[in-house]
């Protein structure tokens, strides 16, 4: 396992995505796949998945696939989400959901990433395209 890969797995999920319960199962440079396991904190007042939880799921998926990139190609920095546009396919309420990352184009400045996200009898429930604006941090700045 790189270093790269230790830091997307361990550390990579803070703040809101801790708060979901978001888990990296595995990555690599063409992608990522994270399960969160579902319960009522995840609903809308009705008793389903609220929407935001697909989209946050998978702005932080596209955002570490990007990441993870960047720093294994040896171009550096980081990448920051300025474009989520997600659909909801299917409501459901229980269980574990698992996005998956693929990338559709990877530039100096922006990349592009589509984030599938299914349910536990492998129906997708989701899906988005997430556009990420590549910048550049200073040496020591991203935490470790």
């Amino acid at each position: 396992m790189t270093s790269n890969e230790e830091y997307v797995k361990s550390t990579g999920w803070r703040g809101f995505d801790s708060e979901l319960g978001t888990v990296i199962d595995s990555v690599t440079i063409d992608g990522l796949i994270a399960t969160v396991e579902l319960g009522p904190k995840h609903h809308q007042p009705f008793g389903i998945v609220h929407g935001g939880v697909y989209c946050a799921v998978a702005e932080s998926a596209a955002s570490m696939s990007g990441f993870y990139w960047l720093q294994e190609t040896g171009i550096g920095g980081t990448a920051v989400g300025v474009n989520n546009n997600t659909d909801f396919l299917r409501s459901i309420s229980t269980g574990t959901i698992t996005a998956r990352t693929s990338p559709i184009h990877r530039g100096r400045r922006q990349q592009l990433w589509a984030v599938e996200i299914f349910d536990n009898q492998d129906r997708m429930v989701s899906r988005s395209q997430v556009r990420l604006q590549n910048i550049e941090v200073g040496e020591g700045t991203l935490p470790r």
